[in-house]
């Protein structure tokens, strides 16, 4: 794998904490740091990924309607629980 170097500035006490990290697990500030910011953009990637596909869905016409869904939550655990709506 192809590795560049930036620089980023964090609090001093983040600095701190990495430090005791890396010395505890035997692994260097860089490598920790580099995995941290790896996981951070894969989990956010996924989301806006996710957010991306139900803006389009939506705009697509593919939604169920704010009152719908309001109605089948409120009735949830009731003796009149209404099903779950489904998409028109």
């Amino acid at each position: 794998m192809k590795s560049t170097t930036f620089t980023v500035r964090v609090d001093t006490d983040v600095k701190k904490r990495l430090e005791r990290l890396a010395k505890s697990t035997g692994r260097s500030r860089s490598f920790l740091a580099a995995e941290a910011i790896s996981e951070y953009l894969e989990f956010n990637e996924w989301q806006v990924a996710g957010i991306r596909r139900a803006i389009a869905s939506l705009d697509r016409g593919e939604g169920i309607a704010h009152d719908q869904v309001k109605d089948w939550v409120t009735s949830r655990r009731s003796a009149n629980e209404k099903p779950a709506p489904k998409r028109s």
